[in-house]
């Protein structure tokens, strides 16, 4: 897809490469399927880096209108499924 992630240019390197892997993981999860347990991992990883719930709402929300796909219901699938699962996102 042509669109650009909603990152935070106050990040370090390190962290902009690690909120765009939850982003892919996301991506992942709609396209091919993903391993419960590689996006939880990724979406912990974004959490520290993100650890307020509004900031998490407005990069979460623009990735959704960019991409067409929700991070949110993506989480919520996740923390329901039991570890092992690969997550179908549709």
């Amino acid at each position: 897809m042509e669109y650009h992630y909603p990152i935070d240019y106050d990040w370090s390197t390190q962290e902009i490469v690690d909120v765009i892997k939850f982003y892919e993981a996301v991506e992942k999860a709609y396209e091919k399927g993903i391993n419960r347990d590689e996006l939880l991992n990724a979406y912990r990883r974004f959490k520290e880096i993100v650890p307020g719930k509004a900031q998490e709402k407005k990069l979460c929300g623009k990735f959704e209108e960019l991409s067409g796909y929700s991070p949110y219901k993506t989480v919520k699938t996740v923390r329901e499924a039991n570890s092992g699962e690969m997550i179908r996102m549709r």
